[in-house]
């Protein structure tokens, strides 16, 4: 991930500080998709795999249930809110689940988004929300944040979890019918069981590429993946500078973001599927 990156950076720029013949290359890792320089992360298919199919999931249960329910599904995410944007993959078979998506990049306003479930109850009786877990009100401030502990982690990160527990108790005050929130947290990293044969692959393909090139006498280079076609999808493997993309983040571009802030946009929709079904 970024810390990885900048870790490496600093190994590389102190090696050569020292005229040291040691060579680094980065190997990026991350499933939230966040790196610059890369088409996307290895592990980000198969958490984007996993976060769909987890929402078809709640969906059937959900629709056992004949009084006015909502769901809401607190997906990682710090500042970029790729894997939330993944749910969408959930809607297939002509049904729009989740009916509202959720991204850190956009501002979120705790009053518009109880029109927008009112408003969506008012089509349909069970509500499926996908939300990033850094979602940010627009002084900046996280969502709940005041129901958080405060802590930080060793990269001064704060820890992040409860704002799907927090928009419960929201949903619960403003609107009254029966709510729950579910939050996959680790979970969508390690469930093994779905694995995308692409993800194996790309990684192996990147890890290899990262060794033959640091015997090659690079240094301070991230092996990366530079998306060539998207039908068919072919790929190709490169270097890209970590100056580039050390401390930097690829968020999802504001324009892949619909104007409401509670939706993407097809062209996120076409970045996601145009992967091969292995994938996803």
């Amino acid at each position: 991930g970024n810390d990885s990156m900048d870790t490496v950076m600093k190994l590389d720029d102190y090696a050569k500080y020292i005229n040291s013949d040691i060579h680094f290359i980065g190997i990026p890792k991350t499933i939230d998709n966040d790196l610059m320089g890369t088409d996307h992360t290895p592990g980000f298919g198969s958490a984007a795999k996993y976060v769909a199919a987890s929402i078809l999931e709640v969906v059937h249960d959900s629709l056992i249930y004949q009084l006015q329910s909502v769901t809401i599904i607190e997906i990682m995410g710090r500042n970029a809110g790729w894997l939330t944007a993944a749910s969408a993959l959930a809607r297939i078979e002509g049904r729009k689940v989740p009916q509202l998506i959720y991204l850190c990049e956009k501002a979120f306003d705790e009053d518009r988004f109880i029109e927008d479930v009112n408003e969506a109850l008012k089509k349909e009786n069970n509500i499926i929300i996908a939300v990033s877990e850094g979602v940010k009100t627009a002084d900046g401030n996280y969502v709940g944040e005041e129901t958080k502990s405060g802590k930080e982690d060793v990269f001064g990160h704060k820890y992040l979890s409860g704002v799907g527990k927090y928009l419960e108790g929201l949903v619960g005050e403003k609107i009254g019918c029966k709510v729950r929130s579910v939050e996959l947290n680790i979970l969508q990293r390690c469930a093994g069981y779905m694995l995308s044969e692409t993800d194996i692959m790309e990684s192996r393909n990147l890890g290899a590429f990262a060794a033959v090139s640091a015997i090659r006498g690079k240094s301070g280079k991230m092996s990366a993946v530079r998306r060539i076609s998207d039908d068919p999808y072919q790929v190709e493997i490169v270097l890209s500078d970590l100056s580039k993309i050390a401390n930097y983040e690829k968020k999802v571009p504001m324009e892949w973001i619909n104007e409401e802030g509670n939706d993407i946009k097809d062209e996120l929709l076409t970045y996601l599927i145009s992967f091969p079904s292995s994938l996803i």
